[in-house]
Protein backbone atom coordinates (compact mmCIF):
# COMPACT_ATOMS: atom_id res chain seq x y z
CA UNK A 1 0.00 0.00 0.00
CA UNK A 2 1.64 3.48 -1.18
CA UNK A 3 1.70 6.04 1.66
CA UNK A 4 -0.29 9.29 0.78
CA UNK A 5 1.06 12.59 0.06
CA UNK A 6 2.98 13.50 2.95
CA UNK A 7 1.54 16.81 5.44
CA UNK A 8 3.51 19.69 6.14
CA UNK A 9 2.70 21.79 9.15
CA UNK A 10 4.31 24.97 9.93
CA UNK A 11 6.19 25.22 13.18
CA UNK A 12 5.87 29.14 12.85
CA UNK A 13 4.29 31.13 15.41
CA UNK A 14 0.90 32.38 14.56
CA UNK A 15 1.23 36.09 14.71
CA UNK A 16 -1.28 37.47 17.65
CA UNK A 17 -4.00 40.26 15.75
CA UNK A 18 -4.94 42.76 17.89
CA UNK A 19 -7.59 45.70 17.95
CA UNK A 20 -6.90 48.70 19.91
CA UNK A 21 -9.36 50.87 21.69
CA UNK A 22 -8.82 54.89 22.80
CA UNK A 23 -11.06 56.92 24.78
CA UNK A 24 -11.21 60.99 23.16
CA UNK A 25 -11.66 62.66 26.71
CA UNK A 26 -10.40 66.62 27.07
CA UNK A 27 -7.05 65.31 28.30
CA UNK A 28 -6.18 63.78 24.87
CA UNK A 29 -6.77 67.62 23.14
CA UNK A 30 -8.03 66.51 20.39
CA UNK A 31 -5.36 63.86 19.56
CA UNK A 32 -7.14 60.54 20.18
CA UNK A 33 -6.09 59.40 17.23
CA UNK A 34 -2.47 60.43 17.02
CA UNK A 35 -2.20 58.29 20.21
CA UNK A 36 -3.99 55.67 18.52
CA UNK A 37 -0.53 55.83 15.98
CA UNK A 38 1.58 55.57 18.96
CA UNK A 39 -0.22 52.77 20.60
CA UNK A 40 -0.10 50.81 16.87
CA UNK A 41 3.23 50.96 16.95
CA UNK A 42 3.88 50.37 20.80
CA UNK A 43 1.48 46.83 19.31
CA UNK A 44 3.75 45.97 16.73
CA UNK A 45 7.29 46.47 18.51
CA UNK A 46 5.33 43.89 20.95
CA UNK A 47 5.05 41.49 17.62
CA UNK A 48 1.47 41.88 17.22
CA UNK A 49 -0.71 43.08 14.02
CA UNK A 50 -3.21 45.89 14.74
CA UNK A 51 -5.97 45.21 12.67
CA UNK A 52 -8.57 47.67 13.70
CA UNK A 53 -9.10 50.86 16.47
CA UNK A 54 -12.50 51.90 18.18
CA UNK A 55 -12.43 54.82 20.19
CA UNK A 56 -15.21 56.69 21.74
CA UNK A 57 -15.90 60.36 22.81
CA UNK A 58 -16.50 60.64 26.78
CA UNK A 59 -15.93 63.13 29.41
CA UNK A 60 -13.88 60.61 31.03
CA UNK A 61 -13.09 56.52 31.23
CA UNK A 62 -16.11 54.35 32.21
CA UNK A 63 -15.18 53.01 35.63
CA UNK A 64 -16.64 49.65 35.09
CA UNK A 65 -15.47 49.21 31.51
CA UNK A 66 -13.26 51.82 30.29
CA UNK A 67 -15.93 52.49 26.85
CA UNK A 68 -19.93 52.40 27.45
CA UNK A 69 -21.40 49.20 27.34
CA UNK A 70 -22.63 49.71 23.34
CA UNK A 71 -18.91 50.44 22.48
CA UNK A 72 -18.03 47.36 24.28
CA UNK A 73 -20.69 45.00 22.45
CA UNK A 74 -19.80 46.48 19.62
CA UNK A 75 -15.99 45.76 19.73
CA UNK A 76 -16.71 42.64 21.15
CA UNK A 77 -19.11 41.53 18.32
CA UNK A 78 -15.83 42.70 16.12
CA UNK A 79 -13.31 40.19 18.07
CA UNK A 80 -15.64 37.58 17.73
CA UNK A 81 -16.18 37.57 14.00
CA UNK A 82 -12.18 38.16 13.34
CA UNK A 83 -10.43 35.65 15.51
CA UNK A 84 -8.90 38.62 17.48
CA UNK A 85 -6.62 38.06 19.94
CA UNK A 86 -5.83 40.88 21.52
CA UNK A 87 -7.31 43.76 22.77
CA UNK A 88 -5.19 46.77 23.71
CA UNK A 89 -6.74 49.77 25.52
CA UNK A 90 -4.63 53.38 25.33
CA UNK A 91 -5.93 53.38 29.43
CA UNK A 92 -5.03 52.37 32.41
CA UNK A 93 -7.21 49.65 33.35
CA UNK A 94 -7.78 48.27 36.81
CA UNK A 95 -7.97 44.49 37.97
CA UNK A 96 -11.67 44.80 37.77
CA UNK A 97 -12.13 46.35 34.90
CA UNK A 98 -10.06 44.35 32.79
CA UNK A 99 -12.12 41.58 34.60
CA UNK A 100 -15.47 42.94 33.59
CA UNK A 101 -14.08 43.68 29.94
CA UNK A 102 -13.03 40.06 29.87
CA UNK A 103 -16.30 38.82 30.57
CA UNK A 104 -17.71 40.47 27.58
CA UNK A 105 -15.21 39.81 25.10
CA UNK A 106 -15.19 35.53 25.81
CA UNK A 107 -11.69 35.62 27.31
CA UNK A 108 -10.20 37.00 24.70
CA UNK A 109 -6.72 38.74 26.32
CA UNK A 110 -7.18 42.33 27.82
CA UNK A 111 -4.02 44.72 27.78
CA UNK A 112 -3.61 48.23 29.07
CA UNK A 113 -1.13 50.87 27.50
CA UNK A 114 1.13 49.92 30.61
CA UNK A 115 0.62 46.09 30.22
CA UNK A 116 1.84 46.29 26.88
CA UNK A 117 4.98 48.39 27.70
CA UNK A 118 6.17 46.58 30.34
CA UNK A 119 5.65 43.55 27.53
CA UNK A 120 7.96 45.10 25.04
CA UNK A 121 10.54 45.97 28.14
CA UNK A 122 10.30 42.04 28.93
CA UNK A 123 11.17 41.49 25.41
CA UNK A 124 14.00 43.78 24.42
CA UNK A 125 15.76 43.26 28.25
CA UNK A 126 19.42 41.81 26.96
CA UNK A 127 21.88 41.93 30.29
CA UNK A 128 21.01 41.25 33.94
CA UNK A 129 20.67 44.83 34.99
CA UNK A 130 17.72 45.41 32.09
CA UNK A 131 16.14 41.94 32.94
CA UNK A 132 16.11 43.14 37.01
CA UNK A 133 14.84 46.59 36.63
CA UNK A 134 11.94 45.13 33.99
CA UNK A 135 11.11 42.49 36.62
CA UNK A 136 11.07 44.92 39.52
CA UNK A 137 9.03 47.17 37.65
CA UNK A 138 6.48 43.82 36.76
CA UNK A 139 6.02 43.08 40.19
CA UNK A 140 5.80 47.05 41.60
CA UNK A 141 2.98 47.38 39.22
CA UNK A 142 1.26 43.75 39.76
CA UNK A 143 0.88 43.83 43.73
CA UNK A 144 -1.97 46.59 44.32
CA UNK A 145 -3.42 43.97 41.19
CA UNK A 146 -3.74 41.08 43.45
CA UNK A 147 -6.68 42.02 45.26
CA UNK A 148 -9.62 39.97 44.53
CA UNK A 149 -7.90 37.58 42.14
CA UNK A 150 -8.47 34.54 44.24
CA UNK A 151 -12.61 35.92 45.02
CA UNK A 152 -13.32 31.76 43.70
CA UNK A 153 -11.95 31.00 47.30
CA UNK A 154 -13.49 34.02 49.41
CA UNK A 155 -17.08 32.35 50.35
CA UNK A 156 -15.64 30.23 53.20
CA UNK A 157 -17.05 30.46 56.55
CA UNK A 158 -14.52 32.83 59.14
CA UNK A 159 -14.26 32.32 63.29
CA UNK A 160 -11.37 31.02 64.91
CA UNK A 161 -9.85 28.12 63.42
CA UNK A 162 -11.52 28.73 60.17
CA UNK A 163 -9.81 31.40 58.68
CA UNK A 164 -11.09 30.94 54.79
CA UNK A 165 -7.99 29.63 52.15
CA UNK A 166 -8.74 32.36 49.99
CA UNK A 167 -7.62 34.77 52.09
CA UNK A 168 -4.96 33.21 53.18
CA UNK A 169 -3.60 32.45 49.78
CA UNK A 170 -3.59 35.95 48.20
CA UNK A 171 -2.03 37.13 51.67
CA UNK A 172 0.81 34.42 50.63
CA UNK A 173 0.71 35.88 47.11
CA UNK A 174 1.24 39.02 48.79
CA UNK A 175 4.01 38.53 51.13
CA UNK A 176 5.99 36.91 48.04
CA UNK A 177 5.73 39.48 45.94
CA UNK A 178 6.57 41.60 48.68
CA UNK A 179 9.97 39.32 49.43
CA UNK A 180 10.79 39.48 45.38
CA UNK A 181 10.42 43.22 45.48
CA UNK A 182 12.63 43.60 48.52
CA UNK A 183 15.07 41.15 47.32
CA UNK A 184 15.15 42.84 43.40
CA UNK A 185 15.86 46.17 45.02
CA UNK A 186 18.50 44.64 46.70
CA UNK A 187 19.69 43.16 43.71
CA UNK A 188 20.03 46.61 41.63
CA UNK A 189 20.95 48.44 44.52
CA UNK A 190 24.22 45.95 44.41
CA UNK A 191 24.65 46.31 40.63
CA UNK A 192 24.58 49.83 40.86
CA UNK A 193 27.29 50.34 43.28
CA UNK A 194 29.46 48.95 40.74
CA UNK A 195 27.90 51.26 38.16
CA UNK A 196 28.37 54.32 40.18
CA UNK A 197 32.10 53.12 40.98
CA UNK A 198 32.94 53.41 37.46
CA UNK A 199 31.36 56.49 36.93
CA UNK A 200 33.60 57.79 39.38
CA UNK A 201 36.88 55.96 37.16
CA UNK A 202 35.64 58.47 34.72
CA UNK A 203 35.91 61.56 36.29
CA UNK A 204 37.81 64.16 34.53
CA UNK A 205 35.82 63.66 31.43
CA UNK A 206 33.14 65.29 29.94
CA UNK A 207 29.87 63.38 30.59
CA UNK A 208 27.28 64.02 27.47
CA UNK A 209 23.83 61.92 27.55
CA UNK A 210 21.65 60.88 25.17
CA UNK A 211 17.86 61.78 25.56
CA UNK A 212 14.95 61.79 24.04
CA UNK A 213 11.37 60.55 22.87
CA UNK A 214 11.79 56.24 21.81
CA UNK A 215 12.31 55.95 18.32
CA UNK A 216 13.88 59.23 17.39
CA UNK A 217 17.29 58.16 16.29
CA UNK A 218 19.45 58.58 19.51
CA UNK A 219 21.34 55.01 18.61
CA UNK A 220 21.89 55.84 15.52
CA UNK A 221 23.28 58.92 16.53
CA UNK A 222 25.19 57.56 19.26
CA UNK A 223 26.86 55.00 16.64
CA UNK A 224 27.58 58.04 14.12
CA UNK A 225 29.43 60.15 16.73
CA UNK A 226 31.41 56.98 18.49
CA UNK A 227 31.22 54.61 16.22
CA UNK A 228 29.72 52.08 18.43
CA UNK A 229 28.02 49.03 17.56
CA UNK A 230 24.84 50.13 19.35
CA UNK A 231 21.58 48.65 17.75
CA UNK A 232 19.22 50.31 15.87
CA UNK A 233 15.97 48.76 14.71
CA UNK A 234 12.89 51.07 13.93
CA UNK A 235 10.74 49.63 17.18
CA UNK A 236 10.02 51.50 20.02
CA UNK A 237 12.21 51.14 23.36
CA UNK A 238 14.92 48.95 20.75
CA UNK A 239 17.65 49.82 22.98
CA UNK A 240 16.85 49.53 27.14
CA UNK A 241 20.57 49.53 28.42
CA UNK A 242 22.89 52.60 28.90
CA UNK A 243 25.62 52.40 26.15
CA UNK A 244 28.66 54.43 27.57
CA UNK A 245 31.62 54.92 24.84
CA UNK A 246 34.36 57.66 24.90
CA UNK A 247 34.71 59.96 22.03
CA UNK A 248 37.52 62.43 21.69
CA UNK A 249 36.49 66.14 19.29
CA UNK A 250 39.36 68.50 18.27
CA UNK A 251 39.91 71.44 20.42
CA UNK A 252 38.64 75.21 18.49
CA UNK A 253 41.95 76.23 19.83
CA UNK A 254 44.36 74.30 17.69
CA UNK A 255 47.09 74.76 20.65
CA UNK A 256 45.05 73.04 23.50
CA UNK A 257 44.35 69.54 23.79
CA UNK A 258 41.25 67.44 22.10
CA UNK A 259 38.20 67.24 24.34
CA UNK A 260 37.68 63.84 25.73
CA UNK A 261 34.06 62.79 26.27
CA UNK A 262 32.01 60.02 27.53
CA UNK A 263 28.59 59.47 25.14
CA UNK A 264 26.08 57.41 26.94
CA UNK A 265 22.60 56.39 24.81
CA UNK A 266 19.87 56.00 27.55
CA UNK A 267 16.39 53.89 27.05
CA UNK A 268 13.84 56.20 25.40
CA UNK A 269 10.88 57.89 27.09
CA UNK A 270 7.15 58.10 26.32
CA UNK A 271 4.03 59.94 26.73
CA UNK A 272 2.76 58.10 30.18
CA UNK A 273 5.60 56.13 30.63
CA UNK A 274 4.83 53.74 33.91
CA UNK A 275 5.64 55.16 36.94
CA UNK A 276 6.59 51.69 38.19
CA UNK A 277 9.30 51.62 35.27
CA UNK A 278 10.77 55.31 35.88
CA UNK A 279 11.49 53.76 39.44
CA UNK A 280 13.14 50.78 38.01
CA UNK A 281 15.28 52.36 35.95
CA UNK A 282 16.68 55.35 37.82
CA UNK A 283 19.85 53.66 38.05
CA UNK A 284 19.97 53.47 34.30
CA UNK A 285 18.84 57.23 33.73
CA UNK A 286 21.27 57.80 36.23
CA UNK A 287 23.95 58.79 33.31
CA UNK A 288 21.38 61.38 32.03
CA UNK A 289 21.15 62.66 35.90
CA UNK A 290 25.34 62.97 36.00
CA UNK A 291 25.67 64.21 33.12
CA UNK A 292 27.00 67.72 32.18
CA UNK A 293 25.05 67.91 29.03
CA UNK A 294 22.26 66.83 27.79
CA UNK A 295 21.65 66.22 24.07
CA UNK A 296 17.97 66.20 23.30
CA UNK A 297 17.25 64.62 20.20
CA UNK A 298 13.75 64.99 18.55
CA UNK A 299 12.27 64.00 15.32
CA UNK A 300 11.17 66.88 13.72
CA UNK A 301 9.30 64.97 11.10
CA UNK A 302 6.93 63.53 13.63
CA UNK A 303 3.90 65.86 13.32
CA UNK A 304 3.50 65.84 17.23
CA UNK A 305 7.24 66.19 17.92
CA UNK A 306 6.45 69.24 20.86
CA UNK A 307 3.93 67.09 22.45
CA UNK A 308 7.16 64.65 22.62
CA UNK A 309 9.42 67.12 23.80
CA UNK A 310 7.00 68.18 26.78
CA UNK A 311 6.93 64.07 27.40
CA UNK A 312 11.06 64.21 27.77
CA UNK A 313 11.32 66.83 30.01
CA UNK A 314 8.73 65.93 32.40
CA UNK A 315 10.44 62.63 32.83
CA UNK A 316 13.17 64.25 33.31
CA UNK A 317 11.94 66.85 36.25
CA UNK A 318 11.21 63.58 37.28
CA UNK A 319 14.07 62.10 37.33
CA UNK A 320 15.88 64.84 39.04
CA UNK A 321 17.51 66.19 35.48
CA UNK A 322 15.23 68.92 34.14
CA UNK A 323 17.29 71.16 34.64
CA UNK A 324 20.53 70.41 33.03
CA UNK A 325 22.18 72.25 30.28
CA UNK A 326 20.55 71.24 26.85
CA UNK A 327 21.67 70.80 23.19
CA UNK A 328 18.91 70.43 20.93
CA UNK A 329 19.28 67.56 18.30
CA UNK A 330 16.28 68.09 15.08
CA UNK A 331 16.70 64.57 13.77
CA UNK A 332 15.43 63.09 10.83
CA UNK A 333 15.39 66.60 8.64
CA UNK A 334 15.87 63.75 5.57
CA UNK A 335 12.40 62.98 5.77
CA UNK A 336 11.55 66.23 4.39
CA UNK A 337 13.08 66.46 1.28
CA UNK A 338 10.35 64.40 -0.23
CA UNK A 339 7.79 66.68 1.08
CA UNK A 340 5.88 69.40 -0.45
CA UNK A 341 7.55 73.30 -0.02
CA UNK A 342 4.80 74.17 1.78
CA UNK A 343 4.55 71.56 3.98
CA UNK A 344 4.28 72.48 7.92
CA UNK A 345 7.08 71.25 10.48
CA UNK A 346 4.21 70.00 13.04
CA UNK A 347 1.72 72.60 13.91
CA UNK A 348 3.97 75.25 12.85
CA UNK A 349 2.79 75.44 9.37
CA UNK A 350 6.77 76.44 8.47
CA UNK A 351 9.43 74.98 6.14
CA UNK A 352 11.74 73.14 7.97
CA UNK A 353 14.61 76.06 6.66
CA UNK A 354 11.83 78.50 7.91
CA UNK A 355 11.51 76.60 11.66
CA UNK A 356 15.27 76.32 11.57
CA UNK A 357 15.39 80.17 11.96
CA UNK A 358 12.58 80.81 14.12
CA UNK A 359 13.27 78.33 15.93
CA UNK A 360 17.02 79.69 17.39
CA UNK A 361 15.61 83.31 17.40
CA UNK A 362 12.38 82.70 19.82
CA UNK A 363 14.26 79.98 22.00
CA UNK A 364 17.20 81.71 22.09
CA UNK A 365 18.80 78.16 23.18
CA UNK A 366 21.51 76.14 20.65
CA UNK A 367 19.93 73.99 18.40
CA UNK A 368 21.64 71.62 15.24
CA UNK A 369 19.21 70.05 12.31
CA UNK A 370 21.03 66.84 11.10
CA UNK A 371 19.95 63.80 9.44
CA UNK A 372 22.12 61.11 11.20
CA UNK A 373 20.51 58.32 8.42
CA UNK A 374 22.15 60.79 5.80
CA UNK A 375 25.43 61.92 7.83
CA UNK A 376 23.84 65.49 7.37
CA UNK A 377 25.33 68.17 9.30
CA UNK A 378 27.23 66.38 11.81
CA UNK A 379 29.89 68.43 11.75
CA UNK A 380 28.35 71.41 12.96
CA UNK A 381 26.71 68.89 15.69
CA UNK A 382 30.11 68.26 16.54
CA UNK A 383 31.04 72.06 16.58
CA UNK A 384 28.33 72.80 18.79
CA UNK A 385 28.61 70.44 21.45
CA UNK A 386 32.56 71.00 22.11
CA UNK A 387 31.04 74.63 21.92
CA UNK A 388 28.31 74.00 24.50
CA UNK A 389 30.78 72.10 27.09
CA UNK A 390 33.74 74.83 27.05
CA UNK A 391 31.02 76.95 27.89
CA UNK A 392 30.14 75.12 31.18
CA UNK A 393 34.20 75.59 32.32
CA UNK A 394 33.48 79.45 32.29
Amino acid sequence: MCPGPQEFYSTAKKQERAVLVGIDHPAQKGRTQEFLDELAALVESAGALPVHRFWQKLEYPHPRTCVGSGKLLEIAGYVKENEIDLVVFDEELSSSQIRNIEREMNEVKILSRTNLILDIFAKNAKTAQAKTQVELAQSIFLLPRLTRMWTHLSKQKGGIGMKGPGETEIETDRRALRDRITLLKERLSHIEKIARTQRVAREGMYRVALVGYTNVGKSTLMNLLSKADVLVENKLFATLDATVRKIVLPNPDPEKEPIPILLSDTVGFIRKLPTALVESFKSTLAEATEADLLIHVVDVSNPGFEEQMRSVKETLLEIGAGQKPELIVFNKTDAFRALPEDFGVGSTGLSIAQFEKSWIARENAPAVFVSATEKDNIQTLKQALVKQLLLLRK
